[in-house]
């Protein structure tokens, strides 16, 4: 009998797989029940957000799927609940350590961008929002894409209206072995970060908020083949908005962040195929 080929959906849960076992044990501590394994349920999270579907409809076509079973080793199909508690259990820390691994899987430049996109919080109908003036406020997400092959290098969430000047240097410091040109606008027009960028061995390129016939000088000095790249930043965004959904389903500011963490790591999974 001729061997199937293997899809790109089957080819995802197995690298998923070898990353999940890379980055955390196979199980969560000695008193877990040992009836799923960590690196199940993170492939499982990773595959609900890649197919943007809720843990039902997820776990229901699985039923159907006999070679993902196999490639994630299960015997049995979880209840929904189980994935729940295993989201809540996994934490921001280790979702980071994952999305390192998944770098460390692609061939990548240095050549890195700065960009921060809103995502909201709700996912009210758009024209009831505007009806009743009803104001949702949004997670400001900020990411660093080296521009080679359009990873997410690193990630930065909050839910208040922190400046970009004042996320940056937390993620150069965090990113500096990674990153050799740092590509940003003109919202990152600051010393501070081009002084931090320049101790960490980073070149800042970025564009000089035009005040003056100099800085309109500075501006027209850069290279613009390379300054080009930090496109690739915002087409990275929109994808993330586009493929896995521009909202976020958590009501807790803690679990939202962690989806955003998934997403970047499932769209670091896709980007290797």
């Amino acid at each position: 009998m001729q061997t199937l080929p293997k899809l790109q959906l089957l080819r995802f849960v197995e690298q998923a797989m070898h990353v999940a076992r890379r980055a955390v044990p196979r199980y969560s501590s000695k008193f877990s029940k040992r009836r799923y394994t960590l690196h199940q349920h993170i492939v499982l999270l990773c595959l609900k957000v890649r197919k943007n579907t809720t843990y039902r409809a997820l776990l229901d076509e699985l039923i159907e799927m006999p070679r993902l079973r196999d490639a994630l080793g299960l015997t049995e199909i979880p209840i929904p609940s189980t994935l729940c508690k295993a989201f809540n259990r996994l934490k921001m820390a280790i979702w980071r350590v994952l999305l390192t691994l998944s770098i460390t899987l692609l061939p990548t430049n240095g050549i890195v961008g700065i960009d921060a996109s809103g995502f909201d919080r709700s996912h009210a109908w758009k024209h009831y929002t505007k009806r009743v003036k009803l104001t949702i406020q949004q997670l400001k997400v900020t990411l660093l894409v080296d521009t080679r092959v359009n990873t997410i290098t690193d990630l930065h969430v909050t839910t208040i209206r922190t400046h970009d000047t004042q996320i940056a240097p937390a993620l150069i410091r965090r990113n500096a072995n990674a990153i050799t040109v740092l590509l940003g606008d003109k919202g990152y027009d600051d010393q501070t970060v081009r002084t931090l960028a320049r101790h960490q061995g980073v070149r800042p390129l970025i564009k000089h908020r035009e005040f003056s016939s100099l800085q309109k000088a500075w501006n027209v000095r850069i290279d613009a083949d390379l300054y080009g790249q930090r496109s690739q930043t915002e087409s990275v965004n929109s994808r993330l908005k586009r493929t896995y959904g521009a909202f976020v389903r958590s009501r807790r500011w803690w679990k939202q962040f962690r989806e955003i963490g998934v997403a970047c790591l499932t769209h670091n999974l896709d980007q290797m195929f």
